[in-house]
């Protein structure tokens, strides 16, 4: 992530920024291990406990920055299974802190649970949050472009230009032996992103990785982390269990009963499918730049790996 050790004068530095800007005394700071994106912790007063999350990505603070409007907006609109942010005493919903863009929620107890039996109460809230969509929060708007595959195969061609150590040796073999299913992929995105491009109808705010987010704790369903909140269709949601027809017929039937005049449609699921694929290993590739993590990739490329099946399913479109 970066250079700052977490150590005993960083949290010192962290409480008493978290006292100056909150008026909140801390009496302990633990690891909450929650998101993918960022640095988060619990910290626990006298009273109450909160959830910190700090993001130090320079490619990612921009839209965790953004995304906190929308949170804000959400909980404003009478959303209650989301984190409430907790404004600084100047009211303000983030701070600088050091290098990282900072946040204080309410926290969440629960845990995160992802099964098929969680899918309805998942796909509800998400039914709720559709309705309450407006323009003019400053979060992207899917393109339906093949940017994903261009910016893997320049990160490709970037690491075979670098110093050949052992590491790079087994990716390069690993991604030369998986040219021709990559070929295929990126094609079948540049089809599906030119069918879907015509049309940028039934935009709504989006999270992205809802079931990855489910949280079950005290009797209560909660989504957390809208670091990634996007104007999309709701296919961006629902894409994950495209492959489970009983999966999609739930979620268009939650699409009606909160009058949302649409139908999930193939293509937009073929693109998603592609488009993430692309996504990820984009993000597994900088991890192992980065920061050495050779084995995410090798994972990524087996037959096993989860998201393969969807690939399947959306070949077959």
């Amino acid at each position: 992530m970066n250079h700052i050790q977490r150590n005993e004068q960083y949290f010192t530095r962290l409480t008493r920024f978290i006292q100056q800007e909150y008026d909140l005394v801390a009496i302990s700071v633990q690891p909450a291990k929650r998101g993918y994106y960022g640095e988060t912790w619990r910290l626990d007063t006298i009273n109450k406990s909160y959830f910190l999350k700090l993001d130090y990505f320079d490619r990612h603070k921009a839209k965790y920055q953004n995304s906190l409007a929308v949170v804000e907006y959400l909980c404003d609109s009478g959303i209650d299974f989301i984190s409430r942010i907790v404004k600084t005493t100047k009211g303000e919903l983030y701070v600088q802190f050091e290098l990282a863009v900072l946040a204080v929620f309410e926290w969440i107890d629960g845990e995160n649970i992802e099964t098929d039996a969680t899918k309805n109460p998942e796909y509800q809230m998400l039914g709720k949050i559709y309705p309450l969509t407006k323009p003019g929060f400053e979060i992207p708007i899917i393109e339906f472009s093949d940017d994903m595959a261009k910016i893997f195969y320049q990160k490709w061609e970037a690491l075979k230009a670098t110093e050949q150590s052992e590491d790079n040796i087994a990716i390069l073999t690993l991604l030369e032996q998986s040219r021709g299913i990559l070929k295929h992929r990126a094609s079948r995105l540049v089809h599906f992103a030119s069918l879907c491009k015509v049309d940028k109808s039934h935009f709504y705010i989006t999270h992205g990785d809802a079931g990855g987010n489910f949280f079950v704790g005290k009797g209560r369903q909660y989504i957390v982390d809208w670091d990634e909140v996007m104007y999309a269709p709701p296919e961006r949601d629902a894409w994950v269990m495209c492959c489970r027809e009983w999966a999609v017929k739930l979620f268009n039937d939650v699409l009606k009963q909160n009058n949302i005049q649409y139908e999930l449609r193939p293509k937009r699921f073929a693109f998603y499918c592609y488009h993430m694929f692309f996504l990820y290993l984009n993000e597994f590739f900088d991890d192992f730049v980065q920061l050495g993590k050779r084995k995410d990739i090798e994972e990524y490329f087996s037959d096993g790996y989860w998201i393969e099946e969807r690939i399947k399913f959306a070949d077959t479109l």
